[in-house]
């Protein structure tokens, strides 16, 4: 079965220890400089975000069938059947399809290194035990993220929802979102009121990339038709302006 994490919004304090612990497990800097930072970038793979009284976390959403995996062009990035999307530095060519593709934007870009690589979040998927959990829920003193198979969490999310009806927006957010997701967020707000976007399609997102490269081999055929024509054309008006011009007795440059 497939692994994925649940962040319950309304439990959240927003002490940053899930930050801490993902930055030391993947031997990033965190210190009081990047603790500020409230947005996920090459040396921090989630991020904790403030909205007045209430939280949020912005990391991978582990999409179930994840645009970033289907534009890669070298198979970089991979959806695991344990869940995790995770990144194959050794095939990257650094063409940064994936960050055009994510509309969470989530992977970065080592800009200033010198052999760039992305970096996101892979939850954890160097903890191969069955019961492994990440690293940020087992910083989470408050049960605010939580690790277990998906449909458990499902219910989980219902069940503390059913019981504190008054507490919670009536929806768990990665249920449909484009396709479904492996991070699953419920809250006590509607959900753009934390940064997560609404108007993401319900459909898989990799739907759309395959509709639009079926007419791939049907737009090269007409545009090397297009090419040919122009060539044609103008390999003709030289040929035209050389024989005028030799019948006026003038050079023409070759």
């Amino acid at each position: 079965m497939a692994r994925a994490i649940l962040y319950d919004s309304t439990l959240c304090v927003g002490c940053r220890e899930c930050e801490k612990a993902c930055s030391e497990g993947k031997k990033l800097p965190y210190n009081e400089k990047v603790a500020a930072e409230e947005t996920v970038s090459s040396h921090k793979l989630t991020a904790v975000r403030t909205h007045g009284e209430r939280f949020s976390r912005k990391l991978c959403m582990h999409c179930l069938d994840p645009a970033c995996a289907s534009v890669c062009p070298v198979a970089a990035l991979e959806k695991t059947a344990a869940g995790p999307v995770v990144y194959h530095p050794e095939r990257c060519m650094g063409c940064r399809y994936c960050m055009v593709a994510c509309v969470y934007q989530v992977p970065s870009y080592q800009w200033e290194a010198r052999l760039p690589l992305i970096q996101k979040c892979d939850m954890c998927a160097d903890r191969t035990a069955p019961d492994a959990v990440t690293r940020c829920s087992e910083a989470c003193s408050f049960e605010a993220t939580i690790t277990g198979e998906r449909h458990e969490l499902v219910e989980i999310a219902r069940k503390r929802m059913a019981e504190k009806p008054n507490d919670y927006y009536p929806k768990i957010y990665g249920i449909e979102e484009v396709g479904g997701t492996s991070v699953l967020v419920i809250a006590g707000v509607p959900f753009e009121q934390l940064g997560y976007p609404s108007s993401v399609a319900k459909a898989a997102l990799p739907n759309y990339t395959w509709a639009a490269l079926q007419y791939v081999p049907d737009i090269a055929v007409v545009g090397a038709v297009l090419l040919g024509g122009i060539h044609w054309i103008t390999h003709r008006r030289e040929e035209v302006s050389r024989v005028e011009g030799a019948a006026a007795g003038r050079e023409v440059p070759q």
